[in-house]
């Protein structure tokens, strides 16, 4: 904006003849060269400054409007270069708009007192009643959710989030909203205290009340028709669309709630997508997804989640009110019309399947089954391993990541095997283990955290097990000696000594972000100790510690492949690393073969019914390979085909590098 100046008396005269009135003319400023001829049926009130209007508009349909100002009320309101604001039926007070802005047909934009624009609205997530309540602000991360909903046992560390968080929220605290540059907002009702990032759209929504709409130029932010927003923040990328109702929540970037969804005191991380249901006290970690009308997410936590239609649990069991809550660990998937009554914790990558009411925590049996029959719940440990859909998933997220905004507050890490997930299998082999010699390895039935397996599942399952835990290892062993020719053990052991000293133990998985307690467990102790006391740097650990997530895991793999194989890799022979990869490639081998007939039943004649519905056997086929093509040529049985053939030669290739050492 360039050097302001009063009004000219004759200008003053102009701007009267043009329907123009104002308070106090003197409190009117504008540029050295006023375009003024686009000043028409103009009120103003208090302190008002305006910009140049040299710009047209093309709008859809081709119709040209020139920027200026027509048939507004305007009240302490500060303008950039270029803005078009026509027939607002009420007015605009106490904002400063960017440049190149087009506002049309509003209601009512306004800052009252001093807005906070979503900052700190507690957002009562899990447990509807309260007691963990995440106050929001505009950088939330999936991570620092997690530690301030869950670890309410270290009440300091509360409090001193708390205490930063409020901190940042008075820093930002205006009496003046913001419109950042390139903004549409046309067709809207009311917007009050509501402060809106750059090259955002608001269009045909209904209110906005209380909030950020934290969009900028690499991700706009889109909010539609009759949207409903109150005590909200809204990332960038996100889109609020088609009459969703979003009350007390925070929306994670390149989020896309759409179609009717209702949420309340929720939290929606990065690249969650929801339609036509209703979530109520969710925390929802990045990539859940809900996307059919019948379907509730009620307090429970969930991420990487696929909620079926009819997908529903129950936190309320009639006697002290709403008070119950769940988790489902990453990965998971709820059929359609599955129930599961609060509390409950389903293990990470994980199928629910029916009704379930008897309060199971399978969180150390991942990639199981939990299947309802006759009113019981059976657990299938590990079957999931061999299951199509779940590499599938492993392979779509990270092509579904829509984020483009370069600060990304969501660290999200998308390995299906990981410390995280092959701890939970060890500590599985050793329940399944432990049950066969109290029960005896004949039993037809076993009894688990109020499931039951049958003993044809829990034998498969150590073989499951087994093969992706020699997966993971081979695969972390292979990868730290790749693209090296040795010329003695000595160097193999020096490239295979660990580099990070933290990493052993156990490891958590924070919304998204896996990374050991240890490192964790020293964050939390700074902060609590007053030694960090920014959100900054609580932000930055995150991805600092992303960023050396392999590393990390080769400490831990290096200290478990030890243990479970009973080698010393500081003097471990050539032979020895040799029979470990043969035991690699035999493993990811018959898990590529599971997974490809697994693939196979897709192609089935089963598959194939209401294919060539008025035509022949001959004519099903046709119809079935026109639409769903054939098997062999399948994108996936090919990629599974590829994968047996490069991982089979990986491990050649680093058996002959190791060869003239043996």
């Amino acid at each position: 904006m360039n050097h302001l100046r009063n009004l000219r008396p004759d200008e003053i005269a102009t701007l009267r003849s043009q329907a123009c009135r104002a308070d106090d003319w003197n409190q009117v400023w504008v540029p050295e060269v006023f375009d003024i001829e686009y000043v028409n049926h103009v009120r103003f009130s208090g302190v008002v400054r305006l910009g140049a209007f040299r710009k047209v508009f093309t709008l859809p349909g081709g119709l040209v409007k020139h920027s200026g100002l027509r048939h507004v009320t305007l009240h302490n309101c500060t303008l950039g270069d270029n803005v078009l604001i026509e027939n607002v039926q009420n007015y605009i007070a106490n904002y400063r708009i960017g440049d190149d802005c087009f506002i049309q047909n509003i209601n009512v934009m306004l800052v009252e007192g001093k807005a906070t624009f979503g900052n700190n609205v507690e957002v009562s997530v899990l447990n509807e009643t309260g007691g963990r309540e995440v106050p929001i602000y505009d950088g939330l991360s999936a991570s620092l959710a997690y530690i301030i909903a869950l670890y309410r046992h270290r009440p300091a560390l509360i409090e001193r989030l708390r205490d930063m968080i409020t901190a940042y929220t008075e820093g930002i605290a205006s009496t003046e909203g913001t419109v950042g540059d390139k903004v549409k907002i046309v067709n809207t009702g009311t917007i009050r205290n509501v402060k809106i990032g750059d090259y955002a759209t608001i269009e045909n929504s209904a209110r906005l009340e209380n909030g950020s709409v934290n969009s900028k130029r690499e991700a706009p932010v889109f909010i539609g028709d009759s949207v409903i927003a109150q005590d909200f923040i809204v990332s960038s990328g996100a889109k609020i669309a088609d009459a969703a109702k979003i009350i007390r929540c925070f929306i994670g970037q390149a989020c896309q709630v759409t179609h009717n969804f209702s949420a309340h005191d929720s939290l929606l991380f990065s690249n969650c997508a929801f339609e036509n249901g209703e979530a109520c006290a969710i925390f929802a970690g990045p990539f859940t997804v809900s996307m059919h009308k019948s379907s509730l997410l009620i307090a429970g936590m969930y991420s990487f989640l696929n909620a079926g239609s009819g997908s529903n649990q129950s936190n309320h069991m009639y006697k002290l009110g709403p008070i119950h809550q769940g988790i489902v660990e990453r990965g998971s998937k709820t059929t359609s019309d599955s129930y599961i009554l609060w509390p409950a914790r389903i293990g990470a990558f994980s199928l629910v399947m029916g009704r379930h009411h008897h309060h199971s925590d399978t969180s150390d049996i991942p990639f199981s089954y939990l299947i309802e029959k006759d009113d019981e719940t059976y657990l299938v440990p590990g079957i999931n391993l061999r299951s199509v859909g779940t590499i599938r998933d492993a392979q779509k997220w990270p092509k579904r990541d829509k984020r483009t905004d370069p600060d990304r507050l969501d660290m999200i890490n998308y390995n299906l095997l990981s410390p995280y997930t092959i701890q939970k299998m060890l500590k599985a082999v050793d329940i399944l283990k432990n049950l066969q010699a109290l029960v005896g390895e004949t039993s037809e039935i076993y009894y688990y955290q109020n499931t039951r397996i049958k003993g044809s599942s829990l034998r498969n399952a150590l073989n499951f097990y087994g093969m992706a835990i020699n997966k993971f290892f081979g695969n972390s062993l292979i990868k730290r000696l790749e693209g090296t020719t040795y010329c003695s053990m000595e160097e193999v052991w020096e490239q295979l000594r660990p580099t990070e000293s933290k990493g052993s133990g156990e490891w958590l998985d924070l919304a998204g972000l896996i990374l050991p307690r240890e490192p964790l467990d020293a964050l939390l102790q700074d902060i609590e100790q007053g030694e960090i006391a920014s959100l900054e740097d609580v932000e930055c650990f995150f991805r600092l510690v992303h960023g050396r997530y392999y590393s990390l895991e080769w400490t831990w793999a290096y200290e478990m492949i030890e243990r479970y194989y009973g080698v010393d890799l500081r003097s471990i022979s050539a032979a020895e690393i040799i029979d470990l990869v043969r035991r690699w490639q035999e493993c990811v081998i018959r898990l590529d073969e599971m997974l490809y007939e697994d693939a196979r039943k897709e192609f089935s004649l089963t598959s194939m019914i209401g294919f060539g519905v008025d035509g022949s056997n001959k004519e099903k086929q046709q119809d079935f390979e026109g639409v769903r093509g054939d098997f062999v040529n399948n994108p996936f049985v090919t990629a599974v085909q590829e994968h047996i053939v490069n991982k089979r030669a990986l491990g050649d290739e680093l058996i002959e590098r190791l060869k003239p050492l043996v």
